[in-house]
């Protein structure tokens, strides 16, 4: 057994099969064979070890006849490799004495000479280790037929374990089959752990390197809220977890019966507890769990999933089902929010942008490519006869931005005015407070919007100087730094004097811990994960606003985010009922 810790980014519990995407997706589901299929099963690795000598010696002949023998050598080097007597007796032990069979030995085998190449402090022997698992590769690939399950692909339950997702990537996982997975690199904030929340597949990132460690059908224990992950656990282990999942799914049953009741406090005060989505079918996710509406519907997914720009009519469509299927409750559509770690074929000189966090992103991307913005915003102005549809601006940083962004919104407007095509003339405008420039100028902004949201995701990022899919920073990324907390309450606050609505929609306003928090700041609206509607309603109705207010009071007097978890995690947990 092995325990590896790294960053939960998407809450649950999860028991499965490994399947390991750095070995090209193949699944090895079974570990055993049958006794008296022992031989049959050497043979079949010997024809394969035959068969992928063949394809190397192939190879080795055609690079020489195009390039000289320092070329052919490295297929020289795998045949020597593959044909070691020393390799084929411990791969063939594996098989006979445990009975596993060839390609989970093949799998165990060759991982475990990689680990030791890539251990090796000379950087020459560290290489080697590709070179194993090109070995790897070639062998599943002939034991197991060329078969290769592709992500969105899958027919039976796994655990996905991978260097790195794309958020495209992620977005594509079936969550009927997709239990769990598992990075070795990524952070809290960044959008692939956005999506696997959207998805509700529990999920850890930043690992560091344990590829090598593991091997196709291994079992694998996920706990997205602790972020520890167990590789081939024990019988004791096992078991402990499974009785936390069975915990879980009992848990999950009695909050469903606070579905339909409204979210307040204790004392009577109402809150709106509204859902961030990214995709349309999660509406699905918010009628279930009661949700007040739509607070944050990210539009990117259009972008990451297609290599052609979406048309005004694919825009158009894809907002339309939401603000129907959500029956008369209010949608806030958010602009596109390209760049950075959500980049979609939208072309930006990646050469340039050496911090794309800090670079052509969000607004500053659409404002600068109008043939994008302008057609989605002309479909959300056409949803918006719908339904009660908003409208939001990301990452604005300048009253130009907003400016720019408002007029382009009027251009759209008139676009449709002239075609004569109807839509809501007073669609309410917004924007995303996420930067430290937008919480200074806050009392310049407030005047020009009917609504704003604090995207802490990003507000914390640019607040402490902290790459939120950084592994290596990880720590730093804190929601409750006090210079977080101060920032937010200053918006809160500027907000309610200007009588201005405002809502939290990061990452923040789903953990419950924090909830007592917020409240005691002020905030009244807040834009979770649909999955966490549940537990954060419980917790309104647990707490009243004058005990909210103290813990907030208590909390904003702390010097370091240890301090404000320690004592928020305490405080919850005396007054919350499970």
């Amino acid at each position: 057994m092995q325990i590896l810790d790294g960053i939960a980014v998407s809450p649950g519990i999860a028991i499965g099969e490994a399947l390991v995407i750095d070995n090209e997706g193949f699944r090895i589901p079974e570990h055993r064979v049958e006794r008296d299929a022992v031989d049959d099963e050497v043979k079949r690795l010997d024809n394969a070890i035959a068969v992928v000598a063949k394809e190397i010696e192939r190879n080795r002949d055609a690079i020489a006849l195009q390039l000289d023998d320092q070329y052919s050598a490295i297929f020289s080097a795998h045949l020597q490799m593959l044909r070691d007597p020393k390799l084929h007796r411990e791969v063939e032990q594996l098989i006979r004495a445990r009975r596993y069979t060839p390609e989970y030995a093949v799998s165990v085998t060759l991982r475990g000479y990689a680990k030791i190449f890539q251990e090796s402090d000379d950087p020459y022997m560290a290489e080697r280790a590709h070179d194993i698992f090109d070995l790897e590769k070639g062998l599943l690939r002939n034991l197991l037929g060329h078969r290769r399950e592709e992500l969105s692909h899958l027919t039976s339950p796994v655990v996905v374990l991978a260097h790195n997702l794309t958020p495209s990537e992620t977005a594509s996982l079936d969550p009927k089959f997709v239990r769990a997975f598992v990075t070795e690199i990524g952070g809290a904030g960044g959008h692939t752990a956005i999506v696997a929340k959207g998805l509700e597949i529990p999920a850890v990132v930043g690992i560091g390197k344990f590829l090598t460690d593991v091997s196709g059908g291994d079992v694998v224990i996920v706990d997205g809220e602790t972020g520890r992950v167990i590789l081939e656990p024990d019988k004791e282990t096992l078991a402990r977890y499974r009785e936390r999942e069975e915990r879980h799914r009992e848990v999950a049953v009695r909050l469903e019966a606070l579905r339909d009741v409204l979210a307040g406090t204790g004392d009577g005060v109402r809150v709106q507890l509204m859902a961030n989505i990214e995709f349309p079918h999660e509406v699905d996710h918010c009628l279930d769990r009661g949700a007040d509406g739509i607070g944050l519907y990210r539009t990117e997914f259009l972008y990451l999933e297609s290599k052609t720009e979406p048309s005004e009519e694919d825009h158009y469509r894809a907002y339309a089902e939401v603000v129907q299927a959500m029956q008369g409750r209010p949608v806030v559509i958010r602009t596109l929010d390209l760049g950075a770690d959500k980049m979609g074929f939208a072309e930006v000189d990646m050469e340039k942008e050496r911090n794309p966090f800090l670079g052509l992103r969000s607004i500053r991307l659409a404002l600068r490519n109008k043939q994008l913005f302008r057609p989605q915003l002309r479909a959300i102005l056409r949803a918006s006869l719908l339904g009660p549809v908003k409208v939001m601006f990301p990452l604005i940083s300048t009253l130009h931005e907003l400016r720019q962004a408002r007029m382009v919104l009027e251009d759209a407007k008139e676009d449709l005015h002239e075609q004569g095509v109807e839509f809501n003339r007073e669609i309410l405008v917004g924007m995303m407070v996420e930067s430290p420039a937008s919480v200074t100028m806050i009392d310049k902004f407030l005047p020009e919007v009917d609504f704003i949201s604090i995207g802490t995701n990003d507000l914390i990022q640019y607040a402490l100087a902290v790459d939120r899919t950084n592994p290596g920073v990880a720590d730093l990324y804190q929601a409750t730094d006090p210079a977080v907390l101060r920032m937010i309450d200053t918006s809160l606050k500027a907000a309610a004097k200007a009588e201005v609505e405002a809502s939290l929609c990061g990452q923040m306003s789903g953990v419950p811990a924090y909830t007592m928090l917020l409240l005691g700041l002020g905030l009244r609206e807040m834009s979770v994960p649909p999955s966490a509607i549940p537990e954060i309603k419980n917790i309104c109705r647990s707490v009243t606003i004058p005990q909210c207010e103290a813990v907030a009071e208590r909390a904003m007097t702390m010097d370091s985010a240890r301090e404000v978890d320690l004592y928020l995690r305490d405080e919850s947990n005396k007054t919350v009922q499970p």
